[in-house]
Protein backbone atom coordinates (compact mmCIF):
# COMPACT_ATOMS: atom_id res chain seq x y z
CA UNK A 1 0.00 0.00 0.00
CA UNK A 2 1.33 3.39 -0.93
CA UNK A 3 0.93 5.77 1.98
CA UNK A 4 1.96 9.43 1.85
CA UNK A 5 1.07 12.71 3.44
CA UNK A 6 2.64 15.24 1.08
CA UNK A 7 1.29 16.30 -2.32
CA UNK A 8 3.42 14.65 -4.98
CA UNK A 9 5.94 16.94 -6.54
CA UNK A 10 4.42 20.21 -5.34
CA UNK A 11 6.83 23.09 -4.90
CA UNK A 12 6.31 26.67 -3.83
CA UNK A 13 3.04 28.12 -2.59
CA UNK A 14 0.75 27.53 -5.57
CA UNK A 15 -2.84 26.90 -4.40
CA UNK A 16 -6.06 26.00 -6.13
CA UNK A 17 -9.60 25.51 -4.85
CA UNK A 18 -11.50 22.41 -6.02
CA UNK A 19 -15.27 22.72 -5.82
CA UNK A 20 -16.79 20.00 -8.02
CA UNK A 21 -16.49 16.25 -8.51
CA UNK A 22 -15.00 16.88 -11.95
CA UNK A 23 -12.25 19.04 -10.49
CA UNK A 24 -11.48 16.34 -7.92
CA UNK A 25 -11.29 13.72 -10.67
CA UNK A 26 -8.91 15.89 -12.66
CA UNK A 27 -6.76 16.63 -9.59
CA UNK A 28 -6.04 13.00 -8.65
CA UNK A 29 -3.02 12.47 -10.95
CA UNK A 30 -1.47 15.68 -9.63
CA UNK A 31 -1.90 14.46 -6.05
CA UNK A 32 -0.23 11.12 -6.79
CA UNK A 33 2.29 12.15 -9.43
CA UNK A 34 0.96 9.60 -11.94
CA UNK A 35 -2.32 8.48 -13.48
CA UNK A 36 -3.58 5.54 -11.43
CA UNK A 37 -5.23 2.49 -12.93
CA UNK A 38 -6.70 -0.54 -11.18
CA UNK A 39 -6.40 1.42 -7.94
CA UNK A 40 -8.39 2.41 -4.90
CA UNK A 41 -7.22 5.76 -3.54
CA UNK A 42 -8.34 7.38 -0.28
CA UNK A 43 -7.39 11.02 0.36
CA UNK A 44 -7.86 12.67 3.75
CA UNK A 45 -9.10 16.23 4.13
CA UNK A 46 -8.11 18.50 7.02
CA UNK A 47 -10.11 21.74 7.16
CA UNK A 48 -10.52 21.66 3.40
CA UNK A 49 -6.85 20.83 2.66
CA UNK A 50 -5.54 17.57 1.28
CA UNK A 51 -3.67 15.44 3.79
CA UNK A 52 -2.59 11.81 3.85
CA UNK A 53 -3.48 9.37 1.11
CA UNK A 54 -3.33 5.63 0.58
CA UNK A 55 -3.46 3.64 -2.65
CA UNK A 56 -4.01 -0.06 -3.21
CA UNK A 57 -4.68 -2.22 -6.22
CA UNK A 58 -8.31 -3.23 -6.68
CA UNK A 59 -8.64 -6.88 -5.62
CA UNK A 60 -9.88 -9.13 -8.40
CA UNK A 61 -12.16 -11.09 -6.06
CA UNK A 62 -15.14 -9.17 -4.62
CA UNK A 63 -14.99 -11.33 -1.50
CA UNK A 64 -11.72 -9.54 -0.65
CA UNK A 65 -13.26 -6.06 -0.88
CA UNK A 66 -14.52 -5.86 2.70
CA UNK A 67 -11.15 -6.60 4.31
CA UNK A 68 -9.38 -4.24 1.91
CA UNK A 69 -11.82 -1.41 2.67
CA UNK A 70 -11.37 -1.88 6.41
CA UNK A 71 -7.59 -2.11 6.09
CA UNK A 72 -7.33 1.06 4.01
CA UNK A 73 -9.61 3.02 6.34
CA UNK A 74 -7.62 2.01 9.43
CA UNK A 75 -4.30 2.70 7.72
CA UNK A 76 -5.21 6.19 6.48
CA UNK A 77 -7.01 7.41 9.57
CA UNK A 78 -4.45 5.94 11.97
CA UNK A 79 -1.55 7.49 10.05
CA UNK A 80 -3.29 10.86 9.87
CA UNK A 81 -3.89 10.82 13.63
CA UNK A 82 -0.19 10.20 14.25
CA UNK A 83 0.90 13.00 11.93
CA UNK A 84 -1.68 15.73 11.42
CA UNK A 85 -4.60 14.81 13.66
CA UNK A 86 -7.86 13.14 12.83
CA UNK A 87 -9.10 14.04 9.33
CA UNK A 88 -12.42 15.81 8.90
CA UNK A 89 -13.47 13.70 5.92
CA UNK A 90 -12.19 11.46 3.14
CA UNK A 91 -12.51 11.42 -0.65
CA UNK A 92 -12.46 7.97 -2.29
CA UNK A 93 -11.43 7.24 -5.89
CA UNK A 94 -11.93 3.93 -7.71
CA UNK A 95 -9.87 3.93 -10.91
CA UNK A 96 -10.17 1.15 -13.48
CA UNK A 97 -10.39 1.20 -17.27
CA UNK A 98 -12.55 -1.28 -19.14
CA UNK A 99 -10.98 -3.87 -21.40
CA UNK A 100 -13.12 -2.53 -24.26
CA UNK A 101 -13.21 1.21 -24.96
CA UNK A 102 -16.46 3.11 -24.87
CA UNK A 103 -18.82 4.77 -22.44
CA UNK A 104 -21.00 1.67 -22.03
CA UNK A 105 -18.03 -0.47 -20.99
CA UNK A 106 -16.84 2.19 -18.54
CA UNK A 107 -20.34 2.41 -17.09
CA UNK A 108 -20.32 -1.35 -16.47
CA UNK A 109 -17.02 -0.95 -14.60
CA UNK A 110 -18.61 1.75 -12.47
CA UNK A 111 -21.57 -0.46 -11.58
CA UNK A 112 -19.36 -3.44 -10.82
CA UNK A 113 -17.29 -1.36 -8.37
CA UNK A 114 -20.30 0.24 -6.67
CA UNK A 115 -20.31 -2.31 -3.78
CA UNK A 116 -16.62 -1.58 -3.14
CA UNK A 117 -17.37 2.15 -2.94
CA UNK A 118 -20.11 1.45 -0.40
CA UNK A 119 -17.77 -0.74 1.67
CA UNK A 120 -15.20 2.07 1.73
CA UNK A 121 -17.84 4.56 2.90
CA UNK A 122 -19.00 2.17 5.62
CA UNK A 123 -15.46 1.34 6.77
CA UNK A 124 -14.49 5.00 7.12
CA UNK A 125 -17.81 5.90 8.70
CA UNK A 126 -17.36 3.18 11.33
CA UNK A 127 -14.23 5.07 12.40
CA UNK A 128 -16.23 8.32 12.61
CA UNK A 129 -14.71 9.88 9.51
CA UNK A 130 -17.24 10.37 6.67
CA UNK A 131 -16.53 9.82 2.99
CA UNK A 132 -17.88 13.05 1.50
CA UNK A 133 -17.26 12.00 -2.12
CA UNK A 134 -16.63 8.68 -3.83
CA UNK A 135 -15.76 8.78 -7.51
CA UNK A 136 -15.26 6.13 -10.17
CA UNK A 137 -12.79 7.06 -12.93
CA UNK A 138 -12.95 4.91 -16.03
CA UNK A 139 -12.40 5.47 -19.74
CA UNK A 140 -11.77 9.20 -19.38
CA UNK A 141 -15.08 9.70 -17.55
CA UNK A 142 -16.14 9.97 -13.91
CA UNK A 143 -19.19 9.04 -11.86
CA UNK A 144 -20.11 10.03 -8.31
CA UNK A 145 -21.38 7.31 -6.00
CA UNK A 146 -22.62 9.99 -3.60
CA UNK A 147 -24.68 12.22 -5.87
CA UNK A 148 -28.15 10.87 -6.83
CA UNK A 149 -29.08 13.76 -9.15
CA UNK A 150 -28.99 12.81 -12.86
CA UNK A 151 -28.88 16.48 -13.88
CA UNK A 152 -25.59 16.81 -11.94
CA UNK A 153 -24.16 13.32 -12.36
CA UNK A 154 -25.72 11.67 -15.44
CA UNK A 155 -25.85 7.86 -15.74
CA UNK A 156 -23.42 7.91 -18.67
CA UNK A 157 -20.88 9.81 -16.57
CA UNK A 158 -19.09 13.05 -17.30
CA UNK A 159 -15.90 13.59 -19.24
CA UNK A 160 -12.74 14.36 -17.30
CA UNK A 161 -11.14 17.55 -18.57
CA UNK A 162 -8.31 16.76 -20.98
CA UNK A 163 -4.87 17.13 -19.47
CA UNK A 164 -3.15 20.46 -19.95
CA UNK A 165 -6.30 22.45 -20.76
CA UNK A 166 -7.59 23.51 -17.35
CA UNK A 167 -6.78 25.84 -14.49
CA UNK A 168 -5.61 22.80 -12.52
CA UNK A 169 -3.13 21.84 -15.24
CA UNK A 170 -1.84 25.40 -15.53
CA UNK A 171 -1.40 25.70 -11.77
CA UNK A 172 0.36 22.34 -11.61
CA UNK A 173 2.74 23.38 -14.38
CA UNK A 174 3.49 26.61 -12.54
CA UNK A 175 4.12 24.68 -9.32
CA UNK A 176 6.50 22.29 -11.07
CA UNK A 177 4.31 19.19 -10.77
CA UNK A 178 5.04 16.47 -13.30
CA UNK A 179 2.40 13.81 -13.93
CA UNK A 180 3.56 10.52 -15.38
CA UNK A 181 1.33 8.34 -17.47
CA UNK A 182 1.29 5.55 -14.89
CA UNK A 183 3.27 3.67 -12.27
CA UNK A 184 4.27 1.31 -15.07
CA UNK A 185 6.15 4.18 -16.72
CA UNK A 186 8.15 4.72 -13.54
CA UNK A 187 8.92 1.03 -13.09
CA UNK A 188 9.86 0.57 -16.74
CA UNK A 189 12.78 2.96 -16.24
CA UNK A 190 14.16 0.67 -13.53
CA UNK A 191 13.27 -2.79 -14.83
CA UNK A 192 15.86 -5.16 -16.36
CA UNK A 193 16.40 -4.85 -20.08
CA UNK A 194 14.53 -7.24 -22.36
CA UNK A 195 16.42 -6.54 -25.56
CA UNK A 196 19.21 -8.10 -27.58
CA UNK A 197 21.65 -6.43 -25.16
CA UNK A 198 20.81 -8.95 -22.41
CA UNK A 199 23.18 -11.65 -23.65
CA UNK A 200 26.11 -9.23 -23.99
CA UNK A 201 25.45 -7.72 -20.57
CA UNK A 202 25.26 -11.16 -18.94
CA UNK A 203 28.62 -12.11 -20.45
CA UNK A 204 30.10 -8.85 -19.20
CA UNK A 205 28.81 -9.54 -15.69
CA UNK A 206 30.24 -13.06 -15.79
CA UNK A 207 33.61 -11.71 -16.89
CA UNK A 208 33.61 -8.99 -14.22
CA UNK A 209 32.81 -11.54 -11.51
CA UNK A 210 35.58 -13.85 -12.70
CA UNK A 211 38.01 -10.95 -12.54
CA UNK A 212 36.88 -9.56 -9.19
CA UNK A 213 36.51 -12.68 -7.05
CA UNK A 214 40.12 -13.90 -7.49
CA UNK A 215 41.32 -10.43 -6.53
CA UNK A 216 39.31 -10.60 -3.31
CA UNK A 217 40.64 -14.06 -2.49
CA UNK A 218 44.16 -12.81 -3.22
CA UNK A 219 43.76 -10.20 -0.47
CA UNK A 220 43.29 -7.04 -2.51
CA UNK A 221 42.20 -4.36 0.00
CA UNK A 222 38.53 -3.51 -0.04
CA UNK A 223 39.45 0.17 -0.27
CA UNK A 224 41.18 -0.41 -3.58
CA UNK A 225 38.07 -1.94 -5.14
CA UNK A 226 35.97 0.85 -3.61
CA UNK A 227 38.19 3.54 -5.10
CA UNK A 228 38.04 1.93 -8.55
CA UNK A 229 34.26 1.64 -8.37
CA UNK A 230 33.69 5.22 -7.27
CA UNK A 231 36.16 6.61 -9.79
CA UNK A 232 34.35 4.78 -12.60
CA UNK A 233 30.97 5.98 -11.31
CA UNK A 234 32.13 9.60 -11.30
CA UNK A 235 33.48 9.33 -14.82
CA UNK A 236 30.16 7.92 -16.04
CA UNK A 237 28.21 10.60 -14.20
CA UNK A 238 30.25 13.28 -15.96
CA UNK A 239 29.67 11.52 -19.28
CA UNK A 240 25.91 11.46 -18.71
CA UNK A 241 25.86 15.08 -17.54
CA UNK A 242 27.74 16.23 -20.64
CA UNK A 243 25.39 14.41 -23.05
CA UNK A 244 22.67 16.45 -24.81
CA UNK A 245 19.42 16.58 -22.87
CA UNK A 246 16.58 14.28 -24.03
CA UNK A 247 13.13 15.08 -22.65
CA UNK A 248 11.04 11.92 -23.21
CA UNK A 249 11.79 9.19 -20.67
CA UNK A 250 12.10 6.19 -23.06
CA UNK A 251 14.40 8.10 -25.41
CA UNK A 252 16.44 9.49 -22.51
CA UNK A 253 16.94 6.02 -21.01
CA UNK A 254 17.89 4.57 -24.38
CA UNK A 255 20.50 7.31 -24.80
CA UNK A 256 21.88 6.66 -21.31
CA UNK A 257 22.13 2.94 -22.08
CA UNK A 258 24.20 3.77 -25.15
CA UNK A 259 26.57 5.88 -23.04
CA UNK A 260 27.33 3.11 -20.52
CA UNK A 261 29.34 0.18 -21.89
CA UNK A 262 28.58 -3.39 -20.83
CA UNK A 263 31.89 -3.86 -19.02
CA UNK A 264 31.53 -0.50 -17.23
CA UNK A 265 28.03 -1.38 -16.04
CA UNK A 266 29.20 -4.82 -14.90
CA UNK A 267 32.12 -3.44 -12.89
CA UNK A 268 29.88 -0.89 -11.17
CA UNK A 269 27.10 -3.36 -10.40
CA UNK A 270 29.52 -5.74 -8.70
CA UNK A 271 31.41 -2.96 -6.95
CA UNK A 272 28.22 -1.57 -5.43
CA UNK A 273 27.45 -4.89 -3.74
CA UNK A 274 29.81 -3.70 -1.01
CA UNK A 275 27.59 -1.54 1.17
CA UNK A 276 30.36 0.78 2.34
CA UNK A 277 31.03 1.59 -1.32
CA UNK A 278 27.29 1.97 -1.83
CA UNK A 279 27.11 4.45 1.07
CA UNK A 280 29.87 6.49 -0.53
CA UNK A 281 27.85 6.52 -3.75
CA UNK A 282 24.74 7.58 -1.81
CA UNK A 283 26.50 10.85 -0.97
CA UNK A 284 25.74 12.08 -4.50
CA UNK A 285 22.18 12.94 -3.50
CA UNK A 286 21.94 16.71 -3.97
CA UNK A 287 23.26 19.60 -6.00
CA UNK A 288 24.60 19.16 -9.51
CA UNK A 289 25.65 15.55 -8.83
CA UNK A 290 22.19 14.19 -8.04
CA UNK A 291 20.48 14.21 -11.48
CA UNK A 292 23.33 12.40 -13.23
CA UNK A 293 23.67 9.99 -10.29
CA UNK A 294 19.97 9.12 -10.58
CA UNK A 295 20.38 8.49 -14.30
CA UNK A 296 23.35 6.22 -13.63
CA UNK A 297 21.54 4.18 -10.93
CA UNK A 298 18.59 3.70 -13.26
CA UNK A 299 20.88 2.53 -16.04
CA UNK A 300 22.63 0.06 -13.71
CA UNK A 301 19.31 -1.30 -12.44
CA UNK A 302 18.31 -1.98 -16.04
CA UNK A 303 21.58 -3.88 -16.59
CA UNK A 304 20.96 -6.38 -13.75
CA UNK A 305 19.74 -9.01 -16.16
CA UNK A 306 19.38 -12.76 -16.16
CA UNK A 307 20.88 -14.50 -13.13
CA UNK A 308 22.12 -11.15 -11.79
CA UNK A 309 18.64 -9.86 -10.98
CA UNK A 310 19.31 -9.82 -7.24
CA UNK A 311 22.26 -7.49 -7.74
CA UNK A 312 19.73 -4.77 -8.67
CA UNK A 313 18.97 -4.16 -4.97
CA UNK A 314 21.92 -1.77 -4.68
CA UNK A 315 21.29 0.47 -7.73
CA UNK A 316 17.51 0.37 -7.14
CA UNK A 317 17.98 1.50 -3.54
CA UNK A 318 20.35 4.26 -4.64
CA UNK A 319 17.84 5.37 -7.28
CA UNK A 320 15.08 5.40 -4.67
CA UNK A 321 17.19 7.36 -2.22
CA UNK A 322 18.29 10.01 -4.74
CA UNK A 323 14.75 10.35 -6.11
CA UNK A 324 13.45 10.90 -2.56
CA UNK A 325 16.22 13.40 -1.83
CA UNK A 326 15.24 15.29 -5.00
CA UNK A 327 11.57 15.30 -3.98
CA UNK A 328 10.27 12.66 -6.41
CA UNK A 329 8.42 10.47 -3.94
CA UNK A 330 6.65 8.47 -6.66
CA UNK A 331 9.86 7.13 -8.16
CA UNK A 332 11.38 6.74 -4.70
CA UNK A 333 8.58 4.45 -3.54
CA UNK A 334 8.57 2.36 -6.71
CA UNK A 335 12.36 1.94 -6.71
CA UNK A 336 12.41 0.87 -3.05
CA UNK A 337 9.53 -1.54 -3.61
CA UNK A 338 11.43 -3.09 -6.53
CA UNK A 339 14.63 -3.31 -4.45
CA UNK A 340 12.81 -5.18 -1.69
CA UNK A 341 11.21 -7.46 -4.26
CA UNK A 342 14.58 -8.64 -5.56
CA UNK A 343 16.08 -8.78 -2.04
CA UNK A 344 13.59 -8.49 0.86
CA UNK A 345 16.46 -8.38 3.41
CA UNK A 346 18.34 -5.46 1.87
CA UNK A 347 18.63 -3.29 4.97
CA UNK A 348 19.21 0.13 3.44
CA UNK A 349 16.12 -0.26 1.23
CA UNK A 350 14.19 -1.61 4.20
CA UNK A 351 15.07 1.40 6.34
CA UNK A 352 14.35 3.89 3.57
CA UNK A 353 11.02 2.18 2.98
CA UNK A 354 10.16 2.39 6.68
CA UNK A 355 11.19 6.04 6.78
CA UNK A 356 8.94 6.83 3.82
CA UNK A 357 6.04 4.99 5.50
CA UNK A 358 6.60 6.89 8.75
CA UNK A 359 6.77 10.26 7.02
CA UNK A 360 10.38 10.89 8.07
CA UNK A 361 12.05 13.77 6.26
CA UNK A 362 15.01 12.96 4.00
CA UNK A 363 17.22 15.57 5.67
CA UNK A 364 18.51 13.36 8.55
CA UNK A 365 19.91 10.92 6.00
CA UNK A 366 21.43 13.72 3.95
CA UNK A 367 22.95 15.17 7.11
CA UNK A 368 24.49 11.81 8.06
CA UNK A 369 25.99 11.38 4.60
CA UNK A 370 27.30 14.95 4.53
CA UNK A 371 28.94 14.32 7.90
CA UNK A 372 30.61 11.19 6.64
CA UNK A 373 31.90 13.04 3.58
CA UNK A 374 33.23 15.92 5.68
CA UNK A 375 34.84 13.53 8.16
CA UNK A 376 36.60 11.69 5.38
CA UNK A 377 37.77 14.97 3.85
CA UNK A 378 39.23 16.06 7.21
CA UNK A 379 41.13 12.81 7.61
CA UNK A 380 42.45 12.97 4.04
CA UNK A 381 43.65 16.54 4.63
CA UNK A 382 45.43 15.48 7.81
CA UNK A 383 46.95 12.41 6.16
CA UNK A 384 47.39 13.18 2.44
CA UNK A 385 49.38 10.01 1.74
CA UNK A 386 46.58 7.85 3.08
CA UNK A 387 48.46 6.11 5.92
CA UNK A 388 45.61 6.63 8.38
CA UNK A 389 43.53 3.89 6.81
CA UNK A 390 39.79 3.87 6.27
CA UNK A 391 37.32 5.70 8.45
CA UNK A 392 35.65 3.24 10.81
CA UNK A 393 32.87 3.45 13.38
CA UNK A 394 33.15 2.53 17.04
CA UNK A 395 30.27 0.69 18.68
CA UNK A 396 29.00 1.70 22.16
CA UNK A 397 30.91 -1.24 23.62
CA UNK A 398 34.13 0.11 22.18
CA UNK A 399 34.69 -2.45 19.42
CA UNK A 400 35.59 -1.17 15.98
CA UNK A 401 32.91 -1.95 13.40
CA UNK A 402 34.03 -1.11 9.85
CA UNK A 403 30.69 -2.22 8.42
CA UNK A 404 28.27 0.13 10.16
CA UNK A 405 26.37 2.16 7.59
CA UNK A 406 26.26 5.87 8.38
CA UNK A 407 23.17 6.22 6.23
CA UNK A 408 21.46 3.38 8.09
CA UNK A 409 22.34 4.93 11.45
CA UNK A 410 20.85 8.24 10.34
CA UNK A 411 17.63 6.54 9.34
CA UNK A 412 17.39 4.52 12.53
CA UNK A 413 17.97 7.64 14.62
CA UNK A 414 15.27 9.52 12.71
CA UNK A 415 12.80 6.70 13.21
CA UNK A 416 13.61 6.51 16.93
CA UNK A 417 13.04 10.24 17.27
CA UNK A 418 9.53 9.73 15.95
CA UNK A 419 8.93 7.27 18.77
CA UNK A 420 8.26 4.40 16.40
CA UNK A 421 9.93 1.04 16.26
CA UNK A 422 11.97 0.45 13.13
CA UNK A 423 9.70 -1.42 10.75
CA UNK A 424 10.52 -4.24 8.42
CA UNK A 425 9.19 -3.80 4.91
CA UNK A 426 6.89 -6.77 5.36
CA UNK A 427 4.83 -4.96 8.00
CA UNK A 428 3.39 -2.59 5.41
CA UNK A 429 0.17 -3.84 3.81
CA UNK A 430 0.86 -5.67 0.57
CA UNK A 431 -0.69 -4.69 -2.73
CA UNK A 432 -3.97 -6.58 -3.05
CA UNK A 433 -4.04 -9.13 -5.82
CA UNK A 434 -0.26 -9.22 -6.15
CA UNK A 435 2.14 -11.84 -4.96
CA UNK A 436 4.30 -10.93 -2.02
CA UNK A 437 7.93 -10.06 -2.82
CA UNK A 438 10.01 -13.18 -3.03
CA UNK A 439 13.66 -13.90 -3.53
CA UNK A 440 14.43 -14.99 -7.11
CA UNK A 441 15.15 -18.67 -7.47
CA UNK A 442 18.50 -20.01 -8.48
CA UNK A 443 21.98 -19.83 -7.01
CA UNK A 444 23.63 -16.57 -6.10
CA UNK A 445 26.37 -15.82 -8.56
CA UNK A 446 29.98 -15.14 -7.72
CA UNK A 447 30.61 -11.47 -7.19
CA UNK A 448 27.69 -10.99 -4.79
CA UNK A 449 29.80 -9.96 -1.79
CA UNK A 450 27.34 -10.42 1.02
CA UNK A 451 30.19 -11.34 3.34
CA UNK A 452 31.09 -7.66 3.34
CA UNK A 453 27.92 -6.84 5.23
CA UNK A 454 24.20 -6.99 4.60
CA UNK A 455 22.31 -4.01 3.15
Amino acid sequence: MTNHSEPAGITGEAKITLRTAGELAEALPYLLGFRPDDSVVLVALHQGRFGGRVRLGIPERPEDWLSVAQQMARCLIGECERRDGRPDSIVAFLCQDAADPGTASAQRVMERLRPLAQLLRTACGSLDVPVTEALCLSGGRYWSYCCPRPDCCPPEGSAIVAGGTSVMAATAAYAGIRVRASVQEVRARLAPLETALVADQTRALDAAAMELVPRIFAGVPREEVEAETLDLAQRLMRRLADAPCVEEAPDADLKDDELVAHDEAAALILGLQDRVTRDRAAEWMEGVEAPSALRLWRALARRCVGPYGEHAAAPLTLAGWVAWSLGDTTEADQALEMALTVDPRYKFAELLNAARAEGVDAEPVRRALRGKRAERGTMEAADPVGDAGPVVAVTPGGAVDPGVSRAARGLEAALRRRGERRQRAGTRPARAGARAPRRPTGHRRAGRQRSRGEG
